[in-house]
């Protein structure tokens, strides 16, 4: 892939950390350098999943497609940037839902037309989609009439001022989330291999074939340099944001979910540009059901371990672009077929969120 010249950005990045360049010259490395590393991590992926079959490679893919991510926001749950964290996790089903999806429809669109896709499995898709956005906003609105925690509550959301009820409700919300993830995976394992969850092995360009090795070897490099190179960039985050004048909200929510997503939404875009909208749907509500019912409540119970807890609760702005988001591709999926405009209208919404992103004050 050609963001693999993008790898020479790793070692400076390391360098530029140790010799102590500016923070924004070094976030900017760092940044830039996970793109290509979370491309290894799923090309990587992609090739161990040829040689093991479908259905195993597309767990494995599963459980993979968001590492990058995964490990971005780990570091910045130990740097307690909880705030960044839950922004990350709402803009990445965003980015998928309206960027993403939206740039492959239009480039799509405009390539061949009308183009036409599986509307049952859509349909499958928006109504697990509806589910995830669903049970985080639950945990939010009953976080918005309860009181604040009580002083000398045992609670370990104590010090962040959470009532205890909250805490319980993300936790089980949580636990509710990853077991309907793992019915959705053992669905698909006994029926089909187009399942959003376990997707197929075909999302990246075919290269030389790779042995289990060499795709091990590289698929755990990839993933070390990610975490070494994640840790450099959520320790220049608050210099950055002081610097440049940003929220913590709109890093999370708009800068961390393109860096970490970034191979994967261009393969999005270059399936939908071969014309097949069905793999290309798959990628982008694919990837944000596996944000919502996997990696957050996942960081739920890994914030919990690491002495930082997280709740699955969000400003009422996230919540409204979330349920927006779903609407609108609910709507765009529901008659089996796209085209250029929808995809046009889909990145309009997208840039209108995205702005009010930036103009929204510190929360």
């Amino acid at each position: 892939m050609k963001t693999r010249y993008l790898l020479v950005l790793f070692p400076i990045a390391i360098l530029g950390h140790f010799l102590h360049w500016s923070h924004l010259t070094v976030f900017a490395l760092a940044s830039i350098s996970i793109i290509p590393l979370a491309g290894l991590i799923g090309e990587g992926t992609e090739h161990i999943a040829e040689k093991t079959g479908p259905k195993l490679g597309g767990l494995l893919n599963a459980t993979m497609g968001n590492a990058a991510e995964l490990i971005i926001t780990i570091f910045a749950i130990k740097e307690g940037l909880l705030e960044l964290v839950k922004a990350s996790i709402t803009g990445s089903i965003l980015g998928n839902l309206l960027l993403v999806l939206g740039a492959s429809i239009l480039v799509g669109g405009v390539k061949h037309g009308k183009q036409k896709f599986h509307r049952t499995q859509a349909s499958v898709n928006a109504t697990m989609l509806i589910l995830a956005v669903i049970a985080l906003v639950v945990p939010s609105i009953f976080g918005a009439t309860v009181k604040s925690v009580e002083a000398g509550s045992p609670s370990p959301f104590s010090n962040l001022g959470v009532d205890p009820s909250v805490e319980a409700l993300s936790l089980g919300v949580a636990s509710l989330m990853i077991a309907i993830y793992v019915l959705g995976v053992i669905y698909s394992f006994r029926t089909s291999n187009d399942s959003p969850l376990v997707r197929e092995a075909a999302h990246l360009p075919s290269t030389e074939g790779w042995s289990i090795r060499k795709s091990l070897t590289i698929l755990v490099l990839a993933t070390a340099a990610t975490a070494w190179v994640s840790e450099i960039l959520v320790g220049s985050v608050e210099p950055v944001l002081e610097s440049l004048g940003w929220t913590e909200f709109f890093l999370g929510i708009v800068i961390i979910p393109l860096v970490g997503n970034a191979a994967e939404h261009w393969v999005g875009v270059q399936v939908a540009a071969k014309n097949q909208m069905d793999l290309s749907l798959e990628i982008s509500v694919g990837s944000s059901l596996q944000i919502a019912l996997f990696v957050a409540p996942l960081l739920v119970f890994i914030s919990l371990l690491m002495g930082n807890p997280l709740t699955l609760v969000f400003n009422q702005f996230e919540l409204i672009a979330l349920v927006s988001a779903s609407l609108i591709a609910g709507l765009v999926a529901l008659d089996g077929e796209s085209n250029w405009i929808e995809g046009a209208q889909l990145l309009v919404v997208y840039l209108i969120l995205v702005l009010a992103f930036y103009f929204l004050p510190a929360i």
